[in-house]
């Protein structure tokens, strides 16, 4: 019966590394020039190059902390 589940494994491995294997590549020098131009365009609506404005910030405390 091992024989038999051994084969299956190996059926579904080789099944697997053909799609792996036809699966279409993208060079990934073309991807990091695409990602940086993302980048740069966007920049000026990001909010952890420009940071939040203090009245728009939705975590800041609304009142302060008073000890006694």
């Amino acid at each position: 019966m091992s024989g038999c589940n051994s084969l299956a494994q190996v059926q579904k491995l080789v099944e697997q590394l053909r799609v792996e294997a036809s699966t279409e590549r993208i060079k990934i020098s073309l991807t990091a020039v695409e990602l940086v131009q993302y980048c740069q365009d966007h920049r000026r609506s990001d909010p952890l190059l420009t940071g939040i404005a203090a009245s728009s910030n939705p975590f800041k405390d609304k009142r302060s902390c008073v000890l006694l």
